[in-house]
């Protein structure tokens, strides 16, 4: 496999899992972070972060946009819902275990 051929394999995985995700919209980030530590919002602060690297003009409001498919205010009016005291409990208690995002933790 060539270093083309893995990024084009890597971007379709990643294609592939944010298509899911915006699929899934009955599924809440806290309970995406209380089971693997990372959720929509850390996919886009990874989207932004390499998007600096790279210095191109997209900042974190434009890679939720690219992760969500719509802006984040549109997002919570249309799908979040409140965590209950048990989803925050386990959210504390599984920070360590959040997934680490460089400039962003």
């Amino acid at each position: 496999m060539t270093n083309d051929q893995k990024i084009q394999i890597e971007a379709a995985a990643f294609r592939g899992l944010i298509n899911h995700l915006q699929q899934r919209s009955d599924v809440q980030n806290i309970d995406l972070m209380n089971l693997a530590g990372f959720c929509r919002n850390c996919l886009a602060k990874w989207y932004a972060a390499e998007a600096q690297i790279l210095d191109l003009d997209i900042d974190y409001a434009k890679a939720q946009q690219a992760v969500y498919g719509m802006s984040i205010d549109e997002w919570k009016t249309n799908y979040q819902t409140p965590a209950s005291e048990e989803q925050k409990q386990q959210f504390e208690a599984s920070k360590p275990l959040h997934a680490k995002i460089s400039g962003h933790n």
